[in-house]
């Protein structure tokens, strides 16, 4: 994956890594270890027998990171980092919602996945989830692009849903970004896609 630097509306957006790990780490503490202590592990999935079994979400990321095998692109203003968008592989990622229905429908095998945004709770309803996205899509072009696949959440016209269950935000968003809608995944859920291509 690429280290280049990224600006977008101003924010700096650096590739999640071990030079980046404290501000990422800060930022997960400042929210608790954010969605009950995950530390955006949950898409990982489960440690594979081989792997070592981490006593908690923190130290399962923070070796992740160290192995490469975890990406996000994190959001700073100045030096705090304010938010992310995790991104990867599937088989970095493998552990989506409603996969047994997601395998049955599949057409084909995206490069890369966005499976998880997290803003600061200070910084949101401030766009910037959409600056999150914009940097892990320049991140995957810098890596030679691809077919990008995310799964938000499809909220009907009119209906509420609390920030706090927004994941991997909203359907809009993503048409906004470029993406297509391919099908249903699950309930409330559905398939997007995009190309990027590279940079």
């Amino acid at each position: 994956m690429s280290k280049v630097e990224v600006s977008v509306d101003g924010y700096r957006i650096e590739p999640l890594s071990p030079q980046t790990w404290t501000g990422f780490a800060d930022l997960a503490e400042r929210h608790n270890g954010v969605w009950g202590g995950c530390w955006c592990t949950h898409f990982h999935g489960k440690n594979a027998e081989d792997e070592p079994k981490d006593a908690d979400g923190r130290a399962k990321k923070r070796r992740l990171v160290h192995e490469g095998r975890a990406h996000a692109a994190l959001v700073f203003d100045g030096d705090l980092a304010v938010a992310w968008c995790e991104y990867g592989p599937p088989a970095e990622l493998p552990n989506i919602h409603h996969r047994k229905q997601y395998d049955a429908t599949a057409d084909l095998v995206p490069d890369y996945r966005l499976t998880c945004f997290f803003i600061d709770r200070n910084y949101r309803r401030k766009g910037l989830a959409t600056v999150a996205m914009q940097g892990a899509l320049e991140l995957i072009a810098q890596a030679g692009g691809g077919v990008v696949e995310g799964y938000p959440h499809d909220i009907p016209p009119g209906k509420k849903t609390s920030g706090s269950f927004l994941y991997n935000v909203t359907r809009t968003m993503y048409e906004r970004n470029g993406f297509t809608y391919i099908r249903p995944k699950g309930q409330g859920n559905c398939v997007m896609r995009r190309t990027v291509a590279p940079s």
